[in-house]
């Protein structure tokens, strides 16, 4: 009897001294939901930091363009994110609300952001990316090429600090270009094909849905063997736009249809592939 009494108590000095688990955890995080947050319409509650990343990197997965976004847990459709509720006043972050104002995001990245909606399969062509391969140019140090990378990264993901990851997909194209015996005994199309699938394997944790279309903005990057602003100019002269900022021609006004993309929320209704 007092055996058992003794073990008793002693569980009862463990469980006194272990941490009491949240009984109402964020569900994304699974940890103490830090500045409260939630969907408008069901109500669950989230971290700020945490419900705000998942609307991000779902919406990276796809570019439909819904106003409202499905909660992650009961799949109701919710139009913002009320959080900061003070108990007289909240903020609220609207469903599709424009992420692209931080002081980095320029017009430039918003112009490289509207490439990525636009058919450019022609500028393949124009540019002679096969060229580039069966001619071993690949070889060639890359003019600009890290800053290029940057602009773009932080383009598709509208975040500033993109250097890991740039720092990784420039590691892995130096690499291929360094591995010179083992290209000499392919063909122009393998070569392109391993470096499509190099690059694409270190891009799509980061990128996921835009990841093709972005290996083929490096291979047409790399193979204009232009400059940064020489590549602009042609691009957007190829694709009929008007952009002062690049084209330096003097006219004032939008850019053709020109418009720059939110950073969309979606869920599975919304289609993959568009």
């Amino acid at each position: 009897m007092f055996v058992v009494k003794a073990d008793i108590m002693a569980e009862g000095e463990r469980s006194a001294n272990e941490p009491v688990p949240d009984p109402n955890p964020c569900p994304i995080c699974l940890g103490p939901v830090t500045q409260d947050s939630y969907l408008d319409q069901c109500f669950h509650k989230f971290c700020y930091n945490c419900i705000l990343r998942w609307t991000k990197v779902v919406a990276s997965k796809h570019s439909c363009r819904p106003t409202s976004v499905k909660c992650p847990l009961c799949k109701t459709e919710s139009f913002s994110i009320v959080h900061g509720y003070d108990g007289s006043s909240f903020q609220r972050h609207y469903v599709g609300q424009d992420l692209g104002n931080s002081a980095f995001f320029t017009k430039l990245h918003k112009y490289r952001l509207q490439c990525y909606y636009t058919e450019a399969a022609s500028l393949a062509d124009k540019l002679k990316v096969m060229r580039y391969w069966k001619l071993h140019k690949y070889r060639q140090p890359a003019h600009q090429l890290y800053s290029w990378l940057t602009r773009e990264i932080q383009a598709l993901t509208q975040e500033e600090d993109v250097d890991i990851i740039v720092h990784h997909i420039f590691g892995v194209i130096e690499s291929f270009k360094r591995n010179e015996q083992s290209h000499i005994q392919m063909s122009p199309e393998a070569n392109q094909e391993e470096f499509r699938v190099l690059v694409s394997q270190a891009a799509r944790p980061f990128l996921t849905g835009r990841t093709d279309r972005f290996v083929s903005e490096v291979e047409l990057f790399l193979a204009s063997e232009l400059t940064m602003d020489a590549f602009d100019k042609v691009y957007v002269q190829h694709l009929g736009w008007k952009f002062p900022e690049i084209t330096k021609d003097g006219e004032e006004g939008e850019v053709g249809s020109y418009s720059t993309p939110y950073l969309y929320f979606f869920d599975e209704d919304c289609d993959e592939n568009e």
